[in-house]
C-alpha cells in the first residue's frame, strides 16, 4: 500500500517544495529555487531533440504526434495530478492534486483539487476540470491510451472521485499522469482527437507559449504559477536535424537539456567540459531484451532459447553497445538492480548471468541438435538460421544485436544474421510478429509487472493480428492468470504467490532473452543553474521529455 501512504506524506513536502521553497545547494543536485527568485532573473535554457524540422504545430497533449509532445513542452504546459517517481523511492508526489488516496484494491480513486491554482487565461482550476478531462477520456476510447477502463466520475463533496473497472495498482502512473485540460476551453471542441489547440494553448503549467516555428518553440515562465517563482526565465524547445547536430549542440552549449544516446560520449560531451556538463542514467525496472519469435524456429524451442541466452556476453553489451550508460543487467530474473532487489525472489537471489558454452552446449545436445558449435542442425535435421532486427540508425542497437550475433555463430555454430531495415517496416513486423528476434525494450514503472506482462502475458494477443507488447506471442495461460492476480489483488500476500510463479516462468522458459539495463538517459549542464536530478538526488529523472520536467524546473535556482 505504498502509494496510499507517501501520497499523502508528499502532500505536505510538495507545498513546503513549491510554496516556501527552502534550502538550496551549489552541485548537481539540490532543493528548489527560492520564492523571491524572480522570473526573468536567470538565463534561458534550451532543449533539445534530434529529430529535424516539426512543420505542423500542434498542442493537443493527447495526440502522440503533436508537435507539444514530440518535443516536450506539453509538459510544462500542462499538469497531471500526481507526478509518480520511477527511480529513488517510487514516490508519489501530489501535483494538481492536494492529495490521492486510492481504495484497498486500487479500484478507486479519491482525488482532492489543489487550492490556488490558475490556468494561464486567468481562470480559477477547480474539481470540474479534473471530472470533465477524466469523462473526456471515459467517453472518447481514442483518448484513453492507457485503456483506464473508467466506469464513473463523479464529484463528492470537493473531492473527485474516480472508479475503474479493474483494479489499478500496476497502473498508478497512467492514471496520475493524465494531463488535465481546461473545460471552459475543451467544452466547445467537437473532436479532441484533431484539435490543435493551436495560439495560445491554457495550461495549468509553470510555462505558456510565447511563439512556434519549424526549428524552435519558445516558452515564456508565468509570473503567476501556482508552485512560486521560476528561475528560468524562458525555454527554447529546439529540433536538430539529427543526433550528431545535437552532440554538437550540447557540447558547445549552445543547448542544455536533452534525452539522447550518444556516441563516446565521454569525449564527445562530458570531456567538453568536465566541471559543469552531466550525464545520468537513471536506472528503472526496464531492462532491454531480445523478443524472440516463440510461434516458429528456432525460437519455438525452449531448449534454443535457453542455450542462446546462456551465451550471451552482457558485460561486453553494457561496456560496448551502450556505452556504459547504466549498469550491466546481472539478475537471471530479468530486473535491472538494486532498484528490482525487494521483487527477486529468495530462490532467485544472487543468482546472474554468467557465460556459460559448456552448459548451453549440453542443452542442446541433449535436446537433440548435431553440429553443435561448428554448424548447428535442429532435431529435425533443419540448419538453425535466424535474423536479429532493429532499425537503421539506431546505433546502439545495432552493435547490440551484432555483438549477439557473433557470440551465437561463435560458440553455438547457428547462422546468425543481422538486418536493420527502416523504422515504420521493423515496427510493422514487430507489431505483426513477422520476424525471428528484435532488440526492444519494456516499460517500467514502480513494480516488476510491466517487465513481465511486456513479454508473456496472453491478454496482449487478444488485440488482432497487430500487438502493442509481447511480441514474440508468448503463451501460457496459467501465467497469464498470474499476472491479473498481480494486477488486481487486494492484498500483498495475493502479489507475492502470484509473483513467485510468473518469475519462475520468466526464468525457466525464457519467453525473451534479458540483454542489458534500459536507463532513463539525460544530459544538462550546471553553468547556469543547479538543482538537477541526480545520482545522489533521485527526486525524479532528468529526462525533460517527461511530466516531471515541471518539477525539476521548479527546483532550479541560479548557479551564481
Amino acid at each position: 500500500m505504498r502509494s496510499k501512504i507517501t501520497a499523502a506524506v508528499a502532500t505536505a513536502a510538495v507545498a513546503a517544495l513549491l510554496l516556501t521553497a527552502c534550502g538550496g545547494g551549489d552541485g548537481g543536485s539540490g532543493d528548489a529555487a527560492t520564492s523571491d527568485q524572480p522570473a526573468a532573473a536567470g538565463a534561458a535554457l534550451t532543449i533539445a531533440k534530434p529529430d529535424g524540422a516539426i512543420s505542423t504545430e500542434s498542442n493537443n497533449p493527447w495526440l502522440g504526434d503533436s508537435s507539444a509532445n514530440k518535443l516536450g513542452y506539453k509538459n510544462v504546459l500542462f499538469e497531471p495530478l500526481a507526478m509518480v517517481n520511477p527511480v529513488g523511492k517510487n514516490e508519489t508526489t501530489p501535483w494538481l492534486a492536494e492529495k490521492v488516496v486510492w481504495n484497498d484494491d486500487y479500484t478507486e480513486l479519491r482525488v482532492t483539487p489543489r487550492e490556488g491554482v490558475k490556468w494561464n487565461d486567468g481562470e480559477d482550476f477547480t474539481a470540474d476540470d479534473i471530472v470533465f478531462t477524466f469523462n473526456l477520456i471515459k467517453d472518447n476510447k481514442a483518448l484513453d491510451t492507457g485503456n483506464l477502463q473508467l466506469t464513473d466520475v463523479a464529484k463528492d463533496g470537493a473531492d473527485v472521485v474516480l472508479k475503474f473497472a479493474e483494479s489499478k495498482f500496476v497502473k498508478q502512473a497512467q492514471v496520475l499522469h493524465i494531463d488535465i485540460v481546461p473545460e471552459h476551453v475543451w467544452k466547445d471542441v467537437k473532436d479532441p482527437t484533431t484539435f490543435t489547440n493551436e495560439g495560445k494553448p491554457v495550461g495549468t503549467g509553470p510555462y505558456t507559449l510565447e511563439s512556434f516555428t519549424s526549428q524552435s518553440v519558445t516558452m515564456k515562465a508565468r509570473d503567476d504559477y501556482w508552485g512560486g517563482k521560476l528561475a528560468v526565465p524562458e525555454l527554447y524547445y529546439v529540433s536538430y536535424n539529427d543526433n550528431t547536430a545535437l552532440t554538437t549542440a550540447l557540447a558547445s552549449g549552445e543547448a542544455d537539456w536533452a534525452q539522447a544516446f550518444i556516441s563516446n560520449i565521454q569525449s564527445a560531451y562530458l570531456d567538453k567540459d568536465a566541471e559543469h556538463n552531466v550525464f545520468w542514467a537513471a536506472n528503472t525496472l526496464s531492462p532491454d531484451v531480445l523478443f524472440v519469435n516463440t510461434q516458429r524456429p528456432p525460437f519455438n524451442d525452449v531448449a534454443f532459447r535457453k542455450a542462446v541466452n546462456m551465451v550471451i556476453d552482457r558485460p561486453a553489451h553494457t561496456k560496448i553497445a551502450r556505452e556504459d550508460a547504466g549498469p550491466v543487467l546481472t539478475s537471471i530474473t530479468g530486473l535491472p538492480t538494486p532498484v528490482g532487489e525487494q521483487y527477486i525472489l529468495p530462490e532467485y537471489q544472487g543468482k546472474e548471468f554468467s557465460i556459460d558454452v559448456d552448459g548451453a552446449k549440453k542443452i542442446l545436445e541433449d535436446a537433440g541438435y548435431t553440429g553443435v558449435g561448428t554448424k548447428l542442425v535442429a532435431p529435425d535435421g533443419t540448419p538453425v538460421s535466424f535474423t536479429l532486427q532493429v532499425p537503421q540508425g539506431w546505433n546502439d542497437y545495432v552493435t547490440g544485436i551484432s555483438l549477439i550475433a557473433d557470440q551465437v555463430k561463435k560458440t553455438l555454430g547457428a547462422d546468425a544474421k543481422v538486418d536493420t531495415p527502416d523504422v515504420d517496416t521493423w515496427w510493422a513486423a514487430k507489431r505483426s510478429g513477422d520476424f525471428d528476434a528484435i532488440m526492444h525494450w519494456t516499460d517500467g514503472g514502480t513494480t516488476p509487472y510491466d517487465l513481465y506482462s511486456d513479454t508473456m502475458d496472453g491478454r496482449w494477443l487478444k488485440a488482432g493480428a497487430d500487438v502493442d507488447y509481447n511480441f514474440g506471442r508468448f503463451t501460457d495461460d496459467a501465467v497469464t492468470a498470474a499476472l491479473n492476480t498481480y494486477a488486481t489483488a487486494s492484498t500483498d500476500d495475493e502479489r507475492s504467490t502470484a509473483l513467485a510463479e510468473i518469475q519462475k516462468a520468466f526464468v525457466e522458459q525464457v519467453p525473451v532473452i534479458p540483454v542489458g539495463t534500459h536507463p532513463v538517459l539525460a544530459e544538462y549542464n550546471t553553468r547556469k543553474y543547479v538543482g538537477w536530478p541526480s545520482e545522489d538526488d533521485q527526486y525524479a529523472t532528468a529526462d525533460p521529455l517527461q511530466p516531471s520536467a515541471a518539477m525539476v524546473l521548479t527546483k532550479l535556482k541560479p548557479a551564481n
